[in-house]
């Protein structure tokens, strides 16, 4: 101890408070108790209570520094426009900015592979599902079947279902078609060279033509036209019989 305030009185210079600013005080009261905190009443082994008395100490020095520091005209406030240059150059921090940015953009890339695997597990999830139901499907079918044919069942409504179910598929099929129509290419042609109109079935017979008999000849249609040689000529090679009978005379 005699060491200690030897060493003390020869480091201690006299200068003024505003040179040293050291303030030595003790707890601000407690504002539940509205009262000041014995130092005994701290337990040292508690973390929070120990923690609060060095908060409440701290308060109370600045308490007591700032009207001291008022009424020496000391500036307690930063201004505004204060400049504190940074500890790290701006290479520094480039190079941190660019690792961040890579960090960030390997976590994104890692999120969309993430995203991509699970929606190709839930596209396969779905295809077995759709598989499954088939081979439900076609299975019932089966045993419905079976079952008509054994005679033990007399009811056909699996036909229905099968019937409906390719209806519904076909309309499906031609609501598509009707709402896709014809591509960019196809409509640039018509544009440019115009639409000749209906090929397919065009020489299919309507109403009119069927019921029209004026251009119908019945010696060409029969075959007894001049030229034709008649009945005769149509029946130029012997039936089968006839054949045989020849060959059997020939012998």
């Amino acid at each position: 101890q005699d060491g200690l305030k030897r060493c003390l009185s020869e480091l201690q210079q006299q200068l003024a408070w505003v040179e040293r600013l050291d303030v030595t005080s003790g707890q601000v009261p407690d504002p539940i108790s509205q009262s000041a905190s014995n130092k005994d009443a701290v337990d040292p082994e508690n973390d929070f209570q120990r923690e609060m008395s060095f908060y409440r100490q701290a308060q109370a020095a600045v308490l007591e520094a700032l009207p001291r520091l008022r009424k020496l005209q000391v500036p307690t406030r930063r201004p505004d426009d204060y400049f504190a240059e940074m500890a790290k150059s701006d290479q520094q921090m480039q190079k941190i900015r660019q690792k961040l940015k890579s960090k960030q953009e390997a976590m994104e890339r890692s999120e969309k592979a993430k995203q991509l695997r699970a929606m190709r597990k839930y596209g396969k999830k779905v295809q077995t599902e759709i598989l499954q139901r088939r081979q439900k499907e076609k299975k019932n079918m089966l045993n419905a079947v079976k079952k008509y044919q054994k005679g033990l069942s007399d009811k056909l409504d699996f036909l229905d279902e099968e019937q409906t179910s390719s209806q519904g598929n076909k309309k499906g099929n031609a609501s598509q078609r009707i709402k896709k129509g014809p591509n960019a290419k196809r409509r640039y042609k018509n544009q440019k060279f115009g639409f000749g109109g209906k090929k397919k079935g065009s020489k299919w017979n309507t109403k009119e033509s069927f019921n029209d008999v004026s251009s119908f000849r019945s010696k060409v249609a029969h075959n007894k036209g001049p030229g034709k040689g008649g009945k005769k000529a149509l029946n130029k090679r012997p039936g089968k019989r006839a054949r045989q009978k020849m060959k059997s005379r020939a012998r």
